[in-house]
This record gives C-alpha cells, sequence and structure tokens, in this order.
C-alpha cells in the first residue's frame, strides 16, 4: 500500500463514525423534519457538522481520495441547511403563511386595501347611478350583444332565469368553476402585476371591473330584480370582489413605492415592498378558488334567495374575522 493511500484509510477510518452518524441524523431529518430528532441529536447536529467541516478542509489541503472529497462536499451541504437554514418542511411554511403571515401582512395594508376598495366600488357606484339615470349608458360601458342578453333590452322573465338555474351536471360545474377561476385569477393577476407602473393601470382595472359589473347591477335593478341578483352576485361575489380588492391594494403597495422611494432606488424600493406585496397576492389564489368553487357550485345547486345571503354574510365575516380580528403571536 503506498504512502497517500496509508494517509487516505487511516483519514478515513478516525473519523468515518462521526460522518456516518451525521448522515443518519440527516436523513431522518430530510425524511421527517427536525421534530423526528431527538435532544441529543440535536445537540450533536452542530457538532457533528463542524467536524465534518473541518474533515474536508482537512481532506482538500492534503488532496486525500477524491470521492472522499465529494462525499464530504455532499454532506457539508446538507448539513449547512439544517444547521443555518430553514428548519420548516413545506406543510410547517404553508400553516405559517396561513396562520400568521398572510392575514398580518393584510392587516398592515389597510390604508391600500380602503384605496383599492374606493377605486372598485367607485367605478361601480357611478355605473350604477348613470345607468339607472339613462340605460343607453349600459351600451356606452358594454357594446352591443354583452352579457349572453342580459342587457336593458332583455324581459323581466329572461333576467330571472339567468339568476336561478338547474340541470348541470358535476362535470359541467366542475369545468364551469375552473373556467371562473382563471377568469378572475387574471383579473388579479393584472391587478397587482401592473402596479409597479405608478399604481395607475392597477387603479384603472379596479375601475373598469366596477363599472362592469355596476352596470349590470344596474340592468336588474332597473326591472324590479335587485334583491334576486344580489343574493345571486354576493354567494360567491364577497369573496371574489374581496380577493380583487387585496390584490388592487398588493398592487398600490408596489406602485407607491416605486413612485416614492424615500432614500432607496425605486427598484430597492420595490423590492422591499414586494414582499408583503407578494403575500398579499398569494393569498388572493386562495380566496379565488373558494370563490370559484362557490360561484361553480354553490350558485349553480342553490336557487334559495335566502340561502344565498346567508353564505354571503357567513364567507364575509369569516373573511373578516380571519385578516383583522387580534389574535396572540404564537412562538415558531
Amino acid at each position: 500500500m503506498s504512502r497517500d493511500l496509508l494517509k487516505s484509510y487511516r483519514f478515513r477510518e478516525e473519523r468515518q463514525a462521526d460522518w456516518q452518524k451525521l448522515d443518519l441524523i440527516l436523513t431522518r431529518a430530510e425524511n421527517g423534519g427536525v421534530k423526528r430528532l431527538s435532544d441529543e441529536e440535536m445537540l450533536a447536529l452542530p457538532r457533528l457538522y463542524r467536524q465534518a467541516v473541518s474533515s474536508l478542509s482537512v481532506a482538500r489541503s492534503i488532496s486525500l481520495d477524491q470521492n472522499v472529497i465529494s462525499y464530504l462536499e455532499s454532506l457539508c451541504t446538507r448539513a449547512y441547511f439544517f444547521v443555518y437554514g430553514a428548519r420548516t418542511t413545506i406543510g410547517e411554511r404553508i400553516m405559517v403563511f396561513l396562520r400568521k403571515d398572510w392575514p398580518a401582512s393584510v392587516r398592515a395594508a389597510t390604508l391600500p386595501t380602503l384605496l383599492s376598495a374606493l377605486f372598485f366600488f367607485g367605478g361601480w357606484a357611478l355605473a350604477f347611478f348613470l345607468c339607472v339615470q339613462d340605460m343607453d349608458w349600459f351600451w356606452t360601458f358594454h357594446g352591443q350583444n354583452f352579457f349572453d342578453g342580459r342587457n336593458p333590452d332583455a324581459t323581466v322573465e329572461y333576467l330571472r332565469s339567468t339568476i336561478y338555474t338547474d340541470g348541470y351536471g358535476e362535470g359541467e360545474l366542475s369545468a364551469f368553476s375552473s373556467t371562473l377561476f382563471n377568469n378572475n385569477a387574471q383579473i388579479a393577476l393584472f391587478t397587482f402585476a401592473l402596479g409597479f407602473a405608478f399604481g395607475i393601470p392597477t387603479a384603472w382595472l379596479l375601475v373598469y371591473n366596477g363599472v362592469m359589473i355596476g352596470s349590470l347591477y344596474a340592468v336588474f335593478w332597473d326591472k324590479g330584480l335587485g334583491y334576486e341578483f344580489t343574493g345571486w352576485l354576493a354567494i360567491h361575489g364577497v369573496t371574489e370582489i374581496f380577493a380583487i380588492i387585496l390584490a388592487g391594494a398588493a398592487g398600490f403597495i408596489i406602485g407607491g413605492a416605486v413612485a416614492f422611494p424615500g432614500n432607496r432606488t425605486r427598484l430597492a424600493s420595490a423590492r422591499a415592498a414586494g414582499q408583503q406585496a407578494a403575500t398579499i397576492a398569494m393569498g388572493c389564489v386562495v380566496m379565488l378558488i373558494a370563490a370559484a368553487i362557490l360561484e361553480g357550485f354553490g350558485r349553480q345547486l342553490i336557487n334559495s334567495d335566502g340561502t344565498r345571503y346567508l353564505i354571503a354574510a357567513a364567507t364575509g365575516v369569516l373573511w373578516t374575522a380571519y385578516f383583522y380580528l387580534p389574535r396572540r403571536e404564537r412562538q415558531e
């Protein structure tokens, strides 16, 4: 046996037990999370990591077997993330997001949320009152042949038939729900993503969508179907419109950071605001999924006005409590 091979053999033999122990601890942590580790293993992990790093340094300096060096590099890299990186699994991270990060970001964005709601409902109110005064405004907003006949020329019976439905199969409802989610997600995504342009496109999109709904609402109101249409819209609209308003708030956060960067560059200011805005926008996806389910299934299967109002009120109370009720902070 040559001198180098003997040196490599002894180096490995003297330290291999610690490397294997570290490898075993890391494998258990990777498969089940750090909570699977005992107190002794948690205490041993940083010590074994430092020993492995020291062994790697020595191995590189005396040019030992390349396989040993590669093994130690891999072992140290794996150990680094558990010693210095985030000690949570994906499931734990999702729970932290839902329990803490998302509602905290929404609560911290009260003013942008109010501003977003002002633009949306401002457009809604403007279109509604204009159309109620003169229904020709509806055609100005929508053009001809819009909303599948739901326009000022439609009869009361036809408009009523669009509020109460039946005969949908499960497959049709699933496809309908998916289509609605895609459409609403695009609106929310653009409302958030275009905020970087000083929030101007965000404001325009909010007003535009408010105008679309407000003018349609005026058509049903003018035909004496305001109560029925409100229930039809609210069963999913409370969640959906809330999500769009929050997406708009996220857009205004980015737009405000770009427009008023303070002592930072505009890019640095946008990057600093991006985490809060992105957290809110990601949460909006959860709300839009819930809205699509309510719209695709609940609204199509439930024809009782009272039940629709009850579900709408429940969703409003739940979202408000979830976001704005004070809660005790837990130690993570």
